[in-house]
């Protein structure tokens, strides 16, 4: 194997710069996911006591919504209801999991081409089986973009649903009006949450680019030495 020589050139050419998008792209794409938090509220309505208390249920990635609790402080019971056992529902981790865990190994493969790109880059293109590998890991990563980043947006519609105003339909001590009244208040902006779908098609969006400056790197689409000189014909001998 060919020492480490360091060549930034490859990084101006579509191939190395568009990995650099890709591994920022990346970044950004498992962060704004990874790393939400939110909450919802209700407002708690006691007939009897003529009490109001907000409940509050916070949740966040991976989104077991099935063990996000609500609580009120400081009580642990408003209009004698233990709201602890009370939960939001759903479970979205799978989506959720699978998007992020997929985006970290993208940037972990940004980094090691990269590192392949500005240090062995003559190996790179002397080597027929590494251009095929980096064009095969190309195209599955662009499938696998469309498909946790469609996965993951329709978990995220069902999280907006489960977590808004159709959560007091839900809830069994806000079936009792006579005991409980239940008002939807709030609940935290998602717009991060929005912002990594986004993030995620356009990852999808470079990885199918990209392809195409990876192909051309390939055996596939550079002639063999053999047909080369087939084209150029074997020249006649001296002296006829």
């Amino acid at each position: 194997m060919s020492a480490f020589q360091l060549n930034l050139n490859p990084l101006k050419e579509p191939l190395g710069f568009i990995k650099v998008l890709e591994l920022i792209a990346s970044i950004f794409a498992f962060a704004t996911c990874g790393g939400f938090k939110g909450k919802t509220e209700i407002l708690v309505s006691c007939p009897k006591s003529k009490e109001n208390k907000t409940v509050t249920a916070t949740f966040g990635y991976p989104f077991r919504l099935n063990q996000a609790s609500f609580q009120s402080a400081p009580e642990v019971n408003v209009c004698d209801v233990n709201w602890k056992s009370h939960v939001l529902i759903g479970d979205y981790s799978s989506s959720a999991q699978f998007y992020v865990t997929f985006a970290v190994f993208v940037f972990l493969y940004c980094i090691a081409a990269l590192l392949l790109y500005v240090g062995y880059m003559n190996l790179y293109r002397d080597s027929r089986k590494l251009p095929l590998i980096d064009f095969i890991v190309t195209l599955v990563a662009t499938f696998l973009w469309l498909v946790s980043t469609s996965a993951w947006a329709k978990a995220l519609t069902d999280i907006k649903t489960a977590t808004g105003p159709s959560i007091i339909q839900e809830l069994t001590p806000c079936a009792k009006p006579q005991e409980v009244v239940c008002y939807f208040a709030s609940v935290s902006s998602m717009g991060s949450l929005n912002v990594s779908v986004i993030l995620g098609f356009l990852n999808m969006i470079l990885w199918g680019g990209n392809a195409w400056f990876v192909y051309k790197e390939t055996s596939l689409h550079s002639p063999s030495n053999t047909s080369a000189h087939g084209q150029g014909g074997i020249p006649p001998p001296a002296g006829i």
